[in-house]
């Protein structure tokens, strides 16, 4: 009896600790090729933003994504000719933050052409908004002592 009680948290321990519908869901619409078309902040002003420890976020204007979910995989590319242009690789994970408001942990890792990390570090980014057209990230970082806010603002591309 005592096996068969053990078993069963197990089982309901294993099940509860599955990916989330939702988070499911996400990543079947995420899927596919993208524009990241608009940088904006939460303040007003001129700021000199690098964007995922890589360029500044005037290089990240009309970029273009590739997001594969099955295995937690994308490439970027940076087209501004006035920057280093080139595919940029990256590993990304969503985790579900409150499905009532549909707000997500988005956590992108850049990685070399093997989707190997040198670094082991990445960017947590709020998804805050997720549709088969439209894509928000909101990056919090501290300015000056308070919250400043870079919201990056993608459109799906027809495939």
């Amino acid at each position: 009896m005592k096996k068969l009680l053990l078993l069963t948290l197990l089982v309901c321990t294993l099940i509860s600790c599955g990916t989330p519908k939702t988070v499911i869901q996400s990543k079947k619409v995420i899927k596919g090729y993208w524009t990241l078309n608009e940088i904006s902040y939460s303040e007003v002003g001129t700021f000199n933003v690098t964007l995922l420890n890589d360029a500044p976020s005037v290089c990240f204007e009309n970029s273009t994504w590739r997001f594969i979910p099955n295995n937690n995989t994308g490439i970027y590319t940076v087209n501004n000719e006035d920057c280093v242009i080139g595919d940029r690789n990256f590993v990304f994970t969503i985790q579900e933050v409150d499905p009532t408001t549909g707000l997500y942990d988005f956590l992108l890792k850049p990685t070399d052409k093997k989707y190997k990390s040198a670094d082991n570090k990445g960017f947590r980014l709020n998804l805050t908004q997720l549709s088969g057209t439209n894509m928000q990230w909101e990056q919090t970082v501290i300015l000056e002592g308070k919250p400043f806010k870079i919201y990056m603002n993608f459109l799906k591309n027809n495939e």
